[in-house]
């Protein structure tokens, strides 16, 4: 029992791995409930299909996106990953912008996610600020 667990704990953060470094693209949303619960400093939502429909947006409307994963970890039913999403802002002098972060993620009893809330180490206004003065957001 023990020896299944772990497999499965290392099978889903394998698969999150594989997910963020391809990000946005061919991203696993089977990973998720039907009704997983999102929260960013930006929006709020249910629904695995406006999470797909959030994922869609940012790799239609901002340029080179990527996410970089800097550490995953699983306790129980908890995973926290620490990382670093850029993109290109669509605007005439094209700022590259930078936000770090971690994400919580929380699974149901069946494995799959139903919860998924994202930290910044920096501020909406920050993020803001990159676009205009190219400030980096700092924690």
């Amino acid at each position: 029992m023990a020896a299944k667990m772990a497999a499965e704990a290392t099978d889903i953060l394998d698969i999150l791995t594989a997910d963020y470094r391809n990000f946005p693209q061919h991203q696993t949303y089977e990973l998720y409930a039907p009704d997983v619960y999102f929260k960013d400093p930006v929006t709020e939502f249910r629904g695995r299909e406006r999470y797909r429909q959030m994922i869609g947006l940012i790799e239609q409307l901002f340029g080179n996106p990527q996410l970089d994963l800097h550490q995953i970890q699983r306790d129980g039913n908890q995973i926290r990953s620490d990382w670093t999403l850029h993109w290109t802002t669509p605007l005439p002098w094209k700022p590259r912008i930078q936000i770090s972060g971690w994400s919580e993620l929380e699974l149901n009893a069946a494995g799959l996610i139903m919860a998924h809330r994202d930290y910044w180490h920096c501020s909406r206004w920050q993020v803001l600020e990159q676009h205009f003065w190219g400030r980096a957001a700092k924690p």
